[in-house]
């Protein structure tokens, strides 16, 4: 295991328990990481695609976290 899908698995583990499409999205960013720690394929000509596809999948499971974490304030949300 490479520096990068090390990271993103620390980052991902520290989400917790996976729900609805969140395992899916956490096995499709160690693949991109694991690709990117590979050297990126074609002589490195891929790095700069995956490194896109990584961010936009790791942004995709905290945007789906941040959309929970609102749900979860209730009353407080509200001005009253």
């Amino acid at each position: 295991m490479g520096p990068v899908e090390k990271a993103v698995r620390d980052d991902i583990e520290q989400l917790g328990d996976l729900v609805r499409i969140e395992p899916s999205l956490s096995e499709m960013a160690y693949t991109l990481a694991r690709e990117i720690d590979g050297g990126g394929g074609e002589d490195g000509k891929l790095l700069p695609q995956l490194n896109r596809e990584l961010r936009a999948t790791l942004a995709q499971l905290v945007e789906g976290r941040a959309a929970d974490d609102d749900d979860d304030l209730g009353d407080l949300g509200s001005p009253d």
